[in-house]
């Protein structure tokens, strides 16, 4: 695949219910914030299976991260669609692979800024 600076990739996702209990199983984050409804019925949403969603980018783009910074902005809950957008910042061809940077912004339903972030990492050739 080739791969530029300025290249936008994006992935939207609708977090349910059962998965955000999943996650808390397989990940152990089981804080009381994460396992009681709020006062809409919904449950809020552990910032890193949030950040989850541009791994899948860079799972199709075969990136392999090696140093990832998030800001979390805003809660997600239940019910929410989130979409990251992920930009190409850098790309640093050197022998069988490129170093690639790139940054990340999430964004709800509603268009606002739910995490932010940034990720140095390599694509084998």
């Amino acid at each position: 695949m080739d791969i530029k600076v300025g290249d936008v990739f994006t992935w939207a996702k609708t977090f349910g219910e059962e998965e955000t209990l999943q996650f808390a199983e397989i990940s152990g984050d089981k804080g009381r914030h994460h396992m009681e409804r709020d006062e809409k019925g919904r449950l809020m949403v552990q910032g890193l299976f949030t950040a989850s969603i541009g791994t899948k980018i860079g799972g199709d783009l075969n990136y392999i991260a090696r140093k990832m910074n998030n800001e979390f902005l805003r809660p997600v809950f239940t019910g929410d669609t989130i979409t990251c957008e992920l930009t190409i910042t850098e790309v640093t061809p050197a022998e069988g692979y490129k170093r690639i940077a790139m940054t990340t912004v999430y964004r709800n339903q509603h268009g606002k800024e739910v995490l932010i972030g940034s990720s140095h990492g390599i694509i084998r050739d």
